[in-house]
């Protein structure tokens, strides 16, 4: 649980200390060295005094944590910390994350080459694909490869793991092209989407996401035959595609409706929440909205997965949620729904960069206005 005094940390946790600002080296080390505590309060704490030094202090002492520090948890965290700042030097130690032992530490590296695509990087992205098998670690490997998508052999590579290997890796390889609009993997996947399994869902609002109108079709024949709880999520990649996209959100809604006042239809819940918020993560500001304003209100078990479609879209899209949140009234209380699904993601290096999205939005933004304002609720109510 996070317990830090609000007050407190807000006054603690600015985004990032302003020029001729300093900590003192003996804090800094004590904070880097107490981010592998295991009370929650500490980690969090710690974690602020890095983010709020200056980078000229955070990014080295960062640079020599994730390559020396004996806690192995500690020099993931400082990686992980270490991509929140921009720095170049980054680069080399995320290269030599991708052999090490610890599989956080290469799931940070594969995480990082995803976002910084780099000449040469598929080749060595392709060579792990043969021996990285780490639940942990390979749908980042696969999320990575996915950004490479312009490699002839990657699209060979990825459209074969659409089809064979675990369905948890799988399904991270049909998120991840979906993300990245694969329409070389347009087959494969529609070949999934018609299949009954824990695959399908994947695979639709994949269908959705990639944009291609052949998939018209497909989505069309699975509204006639495809089990209720599949059916916002059908709607959702239909709209995506362009079509009808007034009516299948209003049929979205009014599942999350019924499922938010229904306890016993979770799976419909879930579904209809995660349709909601394929939309929003495709730009759809309003599906944005409609999952806050379910999920602030709603308490658990219907809580949970709207605060989940929630956070993942603050990680894929986060601009739009800033967007978002400056219109709202209710800005501490959209906040808590973030925080609640932060919570519950187990995703350290997408939180990260969502933070330092905010933290660039503080400083570019006058006071006063609505963008330093969401800055402000964030920084606050997520205690980084």
């Amino acid at each position: 649980m996070r317990s830090i005094a609000a007050a407190w940390v807000f006054a603690f946790l600015l985004p990032q200390a302003p020029p001729g600002a300093s900590v003192a080296p003996a804090q800094l080390k004590t904070a880097i060295d107490s981010l592998g505590k295991f009370d929650d309060a500490v980690r969090t704490s710690a974690s602020a005094t890095v983010r709020r030094a200056p980078a000229a202090q955070a990014v080295p002492a960062l640079l020599a944590a994730a390559s020396e520090h004996p806690d192995g948890y500690v020099r993931f965290r400082a990686l992980v910390l270490l991509s929140g700042f921009n720095d170049p030097r980054a680069r080399d130690v995320m290269v030599a994350a991708l052999d090490e032992p610890n599989d956080r530490l290469r799931a940070v590296g594969y995480a990082y080459f995803e976002h910084n695509p780099e000449p040469g990087m598929a080749e060595r992205l392709l060579a792990a694909l043969n021996k990285e098998e780490s639940e942990f670690v390979r749908p980042a490997l696969t999320r990575a490869l996915a950004a490479y998508g312009s490699d002839p052999r990657v699209q060979t590579a990825m459209n074969g793991l659409v089809m064979k290997g675990q369905d948890l890796f799988r399904s991270a390889v049909i998120e991840a092209l979906g993300d990245y609009k694969a329409v070389y993997a347009l087959q494969p996947i529609t070949a999934v989407a018609k299949l009954d399994g824990p695959l399908q869902e994947d695979a639709i609002l994949a269908l959705g996401k990639i944009g291609d109108k052949r998939s018209l079709p497909t989505l069309a024949g699975l509204q006639q035959s495809a089990p209720k709880n599949l059916q916002p999520e059908i709607a959702a990649a239909i709209c995506l595609l362009g079509t009808n996209c007034d009516l299948h959100q209003r049929y979205i809604l009014e599942s999350v409706t019924f499922g938010v006042k229904n306890i016993g239809y979770q799976e419909l819940l879930r579904s209809s929440a995660k349709a909601l918020g394929a939309l929003a993560q495709e730009g759809h500001a309003d599906a944005a909205g409609a999952l806050i304003d379910f999920g602030v209100p709603a308490r658990d078990p219907a809580r949970s997965p709207i605060a989940l479609a929630f956070g993942t879209v603050a990680l894929r899209n986060p601009s739009l949620v800033l967007k978002v949140l400056q219109s709202r009234t209710d800005l501490e209380q959209s906040a808590l729904l973030l925080r609640d699904a932060f919570d519950m993601l187990e995703e350290d290096f997408e939180e990260e960069r969502f933070f330092a999205t905010v933290r660039r939005t503080y400083w570019q933004s006058s006071a006063g206005s609505a963008e330093r304002r969401v800055a402000e609720a964030l920084i606050k109510t997520l205690e980084f």
